[in-house]
């Protein structure tokens, strides 16, 4: 990690006055996400410190289980999926309050080299894995159903839990493929045995894949904190587009990538970031009707009931 501190000085020198640090606490609902990398990277160059955040990251087995210790209180900031807005409409106290990344570009179909599927045209019928029902991922799977003129059940979804237990079950022949972080897919296929057989950002244009969201209490009484999470994160962001080689180490160092694995995820994951965290109405709307297919919610929820936007777009100096 020294070496992303030392190649991040240039951002850190041009850093708001130090001023006392606040307490900040900011939950991963995975550990391993390009995407959550991104507050690895900010806070080991000191970026988020300069803010007046000290910040600890807890990570988590899940959207679910995230919500939860936000609920709790144990837990300020959460980094979690878009369908994770659907808890908000049901009651958690944790609106979305900035899109953190767009179309799934961090999503792939994982599928055999040997005797698999050549292409997403032959997929009806096949059994592909997905984490659990009602995840972004089972969402995947129904929706390249349907782009290929299948319907939403085109494609035989089985939940599989883990990318370990989705690759034994496609290796003793259960399963045709499952759908996988497209790092963990790269790092398979450099070992052989897989490869990526479609990029979900590559097909769906319109969508929220990470958010970051916020317990009410603290919007309500700590906006100011609020304000400075969001500035470092985006500065963060600004400074990762620029720089490839800081940001492909803090993606090796906490996702135990290999460095070609690394820089082939920064390339493709770097363009689904967003700049300053604003949303639109017409992705929210998509984001709004997969939470009812998914069963997620018994019906379309309003948009303005997703998400808190007072904070968004972020505007860096």
């Amino acid at each position: 990690m020294k070496l992303i501190a030392k190649a991040l000085c240039l951002a850190v020198c041009a850093a708001p006055v130090a001023r006392a640090a606040d307490d900040v606490s900011i939950g991963k609902a995975v550990e391993t996400s390009f995407a959550f990398t991104t507050l690895d990277i900010g806070i080991a160059a000191g970026i988020f410190q300069s803010e007046g955040l000290n910040v600890s990251m807890p990570a988590f087995r899940g959207d679910a289980v995230l919500q939860q210790a936000m609920a709790s209180g144990s837990v300020d900031f959460g980094l979690g999926s878009g369908p994770a807005m659907g808890f908000h409409v049901k009651g958690a106290p944790a609106p979305a309050i900035a899109v953190i990344a767009g179309p799934p570009y961090n999503m792939s179909l994982c599928v055999p080299v040997k005797g698999g599927v050549q292409g997403p045209q032959e997929l009806r019928g096949k059994r592909i894995g997905f984490t659990t029902v009602g995840s972004l991922t089972d969402w995947l799977v129904r929706e390249t159903s349907r782009q290929e003129g299948w319907g939403s059940d085109g494609i035989k979804g089985m939940a599989l839990g883990p990318n370990s237990s989705s690759a034994a079950a496609v290796r003793s022949g259960q399963a045709d493929g499952f759908v996988s972080e497209l790092a963990s897919c790269l790092q398979l296929q450099h070992d052989g045995a897989f490869r990526v057989l479609v990029n979900f950002g590559d097909r769906i244009k319109q969508f929220y894949t990470h958010v970051m969201f916020a317990r009410q209490e603290v919007i309500d009484t700590r906006p100011d904190v609020v304000r400075r999470v969001l500035r470092a994160w985006f500065r963060t962001i600004a400074f990762m587009r620029a720089n490839k080689a800081p940001s492909m180490v803090g993606a090796q160092h906490t996702m135990g990538l290999s460095e070609g694995v690394a820089s082939e995820t920064y390339d493709k994951e770097i363009a689904m970031m967003s700049d300053d965290g604003a949303f639109d109405q017409p992705t929210l709307q998509i984001v709004a009707a997969s939470l009812k297919e998914l069963g997620i919610l018994d019906e379309v929820p309003p948009t303005s009931a997703l998400y808190d936007g007072r904070f968004v777009p972020v505007k860096l100096p």
